[in-house]
């Protein structure tokens, strides 16, 4: 994280407008050198009295807690984030109760991604008609894309929401590397439906995306060439969310690890007709039985 500083006076902003004395930064064990990053920042913070008590003379007090978690995708789900909080396994918990009734050590509890609330120091500075008027109507403001895959130049890219994507892949990204085909397009990260190559003139906000059958989500985009196997795409995704399921849900765990076994004899060559269907099948399974995201989406790319 280059500015750190902007998601502390961000977290600040939000705690005083709520009247919250106590913040957590929730981040992912592997991502150490982030940690690194944000721990000296939030030490330099309270050194100048930004954070900490009687903040500039204000009155106000805040503590904000930078809590490293166990390295699991499951704790992007807010219920399960608050269960490692607590020092618990990773796993959500049954809504209502919604965490803004009663959320860590059944306090009330807002939550937000970092993304958000960076947008929060240039709002309070610059006003909501400035945020407003950038991006489309609905969609408004920036959005980080990171693009990966077979392009040129994979990396961040912060953009008005509304641009169309091939701006992204081709402007940004340089394009599709080594002069290939593009063949398929993962717009908002690994459980977003894929898109087709004739799709690239989609605008990148939410209304566009999902009218073009997928989803946003968190703009993790994924960009694939004329080489690239499908079927293979989607078993190495559910490869990933199998490992990655929490296991509380049956639908969740049983049925990522029986897309696993069928996409896997699918690439073996000893596919049926009717495995289409028992994948169906399966993906209604997760969507309407699993208690979070995770397994509510993972079939996406199947």
């Amino acid at each position: 994280m280059k500015v750190p500083h902007e998601l502390i006076e961000a977290i600040a902003i939000s705690c005083y407008a709520i009247s919250a004395h106590r913040a957590f930064i929730y981040l992912r064990g592997e991502y150490a050198d982030a940690a690194r990053v944000l721990s000296k920042a939030l030490a330099d913070a309270e050194g100048k009295g930004f954070i900490g008590r009687n903040i500039l003379g204000s009155g106000f007090d805040l503590t904000i807690t930078l809590h490293c978690g166990a390295g699991s995708y499951e704790c992007g789900e807010e219920t399960a984030l608050l269960e490692s909080l607590e020092g618990k396994r990773g796993m959500p918990r049954i809504k209502p109760p919604f965490p803004a009734s009663v959320g860590l050590y059944g306090k009330p509890t807002v939550i937000n991604n970092v993304e958000t609330l960076a947008n929060i120091p240039h709002i309070v500075l610059h006003g909501a008609a400035w945020f407003a008027a950038i991006g489309t109507p609905k969609s408004t403001g920036t959005r980080i894309f990171s693009v990966s895959g077979h392009v040129s130049r994979p990396g961040n890219y912060e953009l008005p929401m509304g641009v169309p994507l091939r701006t992204l892949i081709e402007d940004c990204a340089g394009g599709v590397a080594d002069g290939r085909r593009l063949k398929a397009v993962i717009p908002g990260g690994s459980s977003s439906p894929v898109l087709p190559a004739d799709r690239i003139d989609t605008p990148l906000d939410f209304e566009s995306i999902a009218a073009a059958g997928s989803s946003l989500g968190s703009a993790g985009v994924i960009v694939m060439d004329e080489r690239t196997d499908m079927v293979r795409v989607a078993l190495r995704l559910m490869q990933f969310y199998t490992h990655e399921s929490c296991g509380k849900c049956t639908p969740c765990r049983i049925g990522a690890q029986r897309m696993v076994d069928i996409l896997a004899r699918i690439v073996r060559g000893k596919g049926k007709l009717a495995d289409l269907e028992r994948l169906e099948s399966l993906a209604v399974a997760m969507k309407n039985g699993s208690l979070c995201g995770l397994g509510q989406t993972a079939f996406n790319p199947v």
